[in-house]
Formats: C-alpha cells, structure tokens, sequence
C-alpha cells in the first residue's frame, strides 16, 4: 500500500517511466540470457563467432552512453527515449528472422544503441519530472527494474520451450508496445536551445574533476553488482551441486527490492547525509561477501544430498545476495539523485551518459579481475574472489566517506562544500 500511494503521488509522466523500466528489462532478460545457447546450439555457430555478436552488442551500448546522453540533452530524453525503444524493437525483430552472421551482427548493434540512447535519456528524464523528489522516484525505479529482471527470464524460460524466435518477436513486441506507450502518454518538453557544441559539453563533464572522483568512487557499487551474474551463480552451483540453485538467488534479490526498497530510502533520507548512505551502501555490499568467503572454506566438495543439505550449503550464498541487494537500495537512489547536481540541469543527460560509460568500462575490468582470480584461486584457495569483492566493498565505502568529509558529494556551493539536497516527505500507508 506505501508503494503504491507513493507511486500514485508522481506525476503521469513519471509513472509511465517506472512501467517504461519494468518492460525494458522484462523484454530485455527474455531474450538476451538465451541468445548465446540459440546461436551456438541452433544456429551451430562457432564460440568465436557467438563471443563477436555479443560482444558487438556490448560495445554497441557502453560505448555509445556519451552520444545518448548528449542527444537526450540537444534533443528532448522523450524523443530518445521513443527512439531508442523502436531500435530495440528492430533489433530483437531481426534476431527472431535473420540467421546470416551479417544480420545477426546488425541486430546486435540496432540492439546495443538502443540502450545506450534509452538508459541515460530515462534517468535524465526522471529526475527533471521528480524535481526535489529524485531519491523517491529512483527508489521506485529500482523496484520496477528489478521486477523486470526476475520476470524477464521466467517468461524466457517458458517462452524458449517451444522456440527462440518466438522469444524474439515477444520481445520485440514488448518494445514496440512501450514505444507507443511513450508516443501517446509521455508529455514534450521545451528543449533549452544549447549555446556550447556538444564537444564544449563533452569536456565540461570529462574533466569536472569533482563528478569524476564521485564516480570513480562508486567502481565498487558497479563491480559488485555484476556478480549477481558471475560470483554468486557459481559459488551457489559448487556449494550445492545443483544448477537449479542459481534462481533463488534472483528471487532472495528481487523479492527483498520490492519489500524493502521504499522502506529503506524513506528511513535514511532525512536522518543521514547522502555520503553516509552511499557508502554504508557500499559497505554493505562488500561485507556480504565474507559469508561466502567462510562458507568456501567450510563447504565439502561432494554435492549435497537431500533438499535440507541443499538448503543449508546455500544460506551463505542467499545471505551475500540478501546484503548485496540491501547495499544497492541503500546507495543507488541516492546516486541517482546526485549526479545531475554536478553540473547545469540541461547537461543531465550527458552526466548519466558519461556516469554509464564509465560504469560500464569498470564492471568490465572488475568481471574480468574476478574471473581472472577465480581461475587462479581454483580449488586450493576458494575463498579469494569473495574476499576481493569484500575488499573492493570497503574500499569503495572508504573512498565515498572521504568525499563527503572533503565536500565532495552533491552539488558545490561557492565555498567548494557539498550542499544539502531537499526532498519530500514519503506518503504512508
């Protein structure tokens, strides 16, 4: 009931965002975790080819967060976003029909670029709606995303039952129902007509030295995140035994966002400062990872015999995605909030836009380290790729709490220190 009276208390425009997000990843996580299995299985693709397809979607969307940023910016974030759905409706359309590695490669880029006009253009967007109520409207976008994740791949799984082009053209079709959605309901706003070139832009945030240590603060939160997908997923199986293990990990994940979310963001917003939050955020995220850094030590080797056994070798794992997700509700809507405040509100867009990029480069090398040293650690030291986590954590906690004693976090007065951000009181139930 709090959820939804705070979801009615926003304005049309920034519901239909939060409903916008629940269907991006809901038609994103249909399809794209069973793409890799359809071109190598089905299509009998090499690994080599199935690793340049994905990686070209990959690279599509990471690398081009700048150019969707600035067009959200110059533009108008409702016609990128608008934009970018279409593409992503094309793109997945072409996976359901084309099996030429020509085709498939344009599919991934028509794919790829989508995402990198709609994510920025989005937050951009929600946070000029939300105006000083930003932590609120990111908090329930948080909701909604990780509801689409959890639902994404359900619907896949039984979708892929009877074929993966069928997933495909859901997909686009979801897609394309959204973008309709935000052609008919979405309201135009003025653009302020920019008197910078977008290279003039592009090097006011590059070297705003202040937003580029608050991100490069937050490589933690970005790094850690991922291992929902790569740590935890692999840890769950060795300790069990059992791949059917791994859903309850996004189930723990999903179903604590959607009871906790609200909760935690109304609790902390007007008792801590942004930094405290952020980073008890972050320290939480890599705290979790020491209940599986002991468990790795503790764990036998033989697969576990009986549901209860089963149970038991995966607390650890559950306890870790338990902290992880809490971590995440207690930073991100607050890290969401801050980042337009570094620079002009007409420059949003490209904030989000670099803040993504950057994002993205780092959970990048921090899946590689970790996978890196998980090979290295093997059986004999099973316990390192948590422990890194658990140091990446810490240290990322440390560095925020650092900013915000130096004035660091948020926007600067002219004495250089980091301002107070109002917000609202949250409706309740």
């Amino acid at each position: 009931m709090r959820t939804w009276r705070l979801i009615r208390s926003f304005p049309l425009a920034v519901q239909v965002l939060l409903v916008n997000q629940l269907g991006v990843n809901t038609g994103f996580y249909l399809l794209i975790p069973y793409l890799a299995g359809y071109l190598g299985h089905d299509l009998g693709m090499s690994a080599a080819l199935v690793g340049v397809i994905l990686g070209v979607r990959n690279l599509s969307q990471q690398g081009l967060f700048l150019l969707g940023g600035s067009a959200s910016d110059r533009l108008g974030a409702r016609g990128v976003i608008v934009a970018g759905c279409a593409l992503r409706a094309v793109g997945f359309g072409l996976f359901a029909i084309g099996t030429s590695l020509s085709v498939l490669v344009l599919a991934s880029v028509l794919s790829g670029l989508a995402g990198a006009l709609f994510n920025p253009a989005v937050r951009a967007y929600l946070a000029q709606e939300a105006g000083d109520r930003r932590a609120e409207a990111f908090s329930l976008f948080n909701i909604f995303a990780n509801t689409g994740a959890l639902l994404g791949p359900l619907l896949g799984s039984a979708l892929i039952a009877v074929g993966f082009r069928l997933s495909a053209v859901v997909a686009a079709v979801v897609f394309a129902l959204l973008t309709v959605a935000q052609v008919v309901v979405l309201p135009i706003r003025r653009v302020q007509r920019p008197t910078t070139s977008v290279f003039t832009d592009w090097r006011g945030v590059l070297t705003d030295r202040r937003f580029l240590a608050f991100t490069g603060a937050l490589t933690g939160m970005f790094a850690l995140q991922n291992q929902l997908y790569l740590v935890l997923p692999m840890q769950a199986e060795l300790f069990t035994g059992s791949s059917g293990a791994v859903a309850m990990i996004f189930l723990v994940s999903t179903v604590t966002t959607l009871l906790l979310q609200v909760r935690i963001t109304e609790l902390v917003q007007h008792r801590w400062s942004r930094g405290r939050s952020i980073a008890t955020g972050l320290g939480s995220m890599g705290a979790g990872f020491a209940a599986t850094a002991v468990a790795a030590t503790m764990v036998p080797a033989t697969p576990a015999v009986d549901v209860w056994q089963i149970a038991a070798r995966l607390s650890p794992v559950l306890i870790t995605t338990f902290l992880l997700a809490f971590g995440v509700m207690l930073a991100q809507p607050f890290v969401y909030e801050l980042i337009p405040s570094f620079g002009r509100p007409e420059l949003s867009g490209t904030y989000f836009g670099v803040f993504y990029l950057l994002s993205g480069v780092t959970a990048a090398a921090g899946n590689a380290l970790i996978g890196w040293l998980t090979d290295l650690a093997g059986a004999e030291w099973p316990w390192l790729p948590s422990a890194l986590c658990v140091l990446i954590g810490l240290c990322s906690a440390l560095a925020v709490l650092v900013l915000d004693r130096r004035g660091g976090i948020g926007p600067a007065n002219k004495t250089g220190e980091s301002q107070c951000i109002p917000t609202s009181s949250v409706p309740t139930s």
